[in-house]
């Protein structure tokens, strides 16, 4: 029974203490008093009106990108040539475009291209990035000089002009190819900021008291070191987000991108970019763009309040 009893508690057990009594100090707070860092972010975020409206707007751009029927009872693909360019009516609110499309359900039908884009490339950089960068910040050495070169060589191709490139290269049409190819030019920058932050992780007490202890590198790296090097990785990609979105109909416009059939914000902006169209019938073009630039404000303002809750020096 005294045996049992004096035996000492697991690896895990130790350091699961030892991180607590590293990150605690000498003075333990009051008890309820001491919040973590998601926990304080959180607090301050609830508190945060850019991030209530922001998220508030991004909720409604997910719903009816998932269930456009919701507030769109139209076919975005039938169109009345009969009626082109006719200006806002009873029923249709935009007026219609120079096919006699409708140009609101188009527009509400738009965001789903638009944005399925925007989170799929940026769940692929993110997991990208992240790999190599903490791989490289983790390993450090030869691992860091090899991903830290093919970092570089990926920051030197400009993503608009590779995107061109490429897509103009391929046959195949649809979102995945505009996905790819993003998420192919775009890590680089989730990389670096990735590798930093594992970099100044790991230099802290309670990793160098795992590793005492015996953990290995996978325990080190998935439980010690990413949870505490994520939140810069959080506000990057929330920000790319909204830039990949602009990006896809930014190569939309230049004919590269998503084409018609595919319904989007990008492909209609470029069927409305003929001078004298716009000149006869603005609305064409003024009503998916000015959703394309709600869609990257609402967040880049969602990306921006989650970088002055996530870092104390902004506080």
């Amino acid at each position: 029974m005294s045996d049992a009893m004096s035996a000492p508690p697991p690896m895990e057990a130790q350091e699961d203490n030892a991180a607590k009594g590293l990150t605690a100090g000498a003075s333990q707070p009051e008890p309820g008093a001491a919040r973590g860092l998601w926990s304080d972010a959180w607090h301050d975020l609830r508190r945060n009106p850019i991030f209530l409206v922001s998220s508030l707007l991004i909720v409604f751009l997910i719903v009816i990108a998932l269930w456009p029927s919701l507030i769109a009872a139209g076919d975005p693909q039938r169109c009345d040539l009969s009626r082109s360019l006719e200006g806002p009516t009873a029923g249709h609110w935009f007026g219609f475009d120079t096919q006699g499309c409708d140009v609101y359900t188009r527009t509400v039908y738009g965001a789903r291209a638009s944005i399925a884009v925007g989170l799929c490339a940026t769940l692929g950089v993110t997991l990208v990035g992240a790999v190599v960068g903490g791989l490289a910040g983790f390993f450090g050495g030869f691992w860091d000089a090899l991903l830290s070169r093919l970092t570089d060589v990926f920051f030197g191709v400009p993503v608009v002009l590779g995107a061109i490139v490429f897509l103009s290269m391929i046959s195949l049409t649809g979102i995945w190819p505009v996905v790819l190819v993003i998420a192919a030019l775009s890590w680089p920058q989730i990389a670096r900021i990735t590798r930093g932050a594992v970099i100044t992780a790991k230099q802290n007490d309670y990793v160098q008291a795992a590793r005492a202890l015996g953990a290995g590198n996978g325990r080190m790296l998935l439980r010690h070191i990413l949870p505490n090097a994520v939140a810069p990785v959080i506000v990057m990609a929330t920000i790319m987000l909204g830039t990949f979105i602009a990006l896809e109909a930014t190569l939309s416009y230049l004919g590269v991108g998503l084409r018609p059939p595919t319904v989007s914000w990008g492909v209609d902006i470029s069927a409305a970019s003929d001078g004298m169209q716009f000149r006869n019938a603005p609305h064409i073009l003024l009503y998916p763009a000015a959703a394309l630039s709600l869609t990257v404000l609402a967040f880049i303002m969602l990306g921006d309040a989650v970088r002055d809750a996530l870092d104390p020096k902004l506080r």
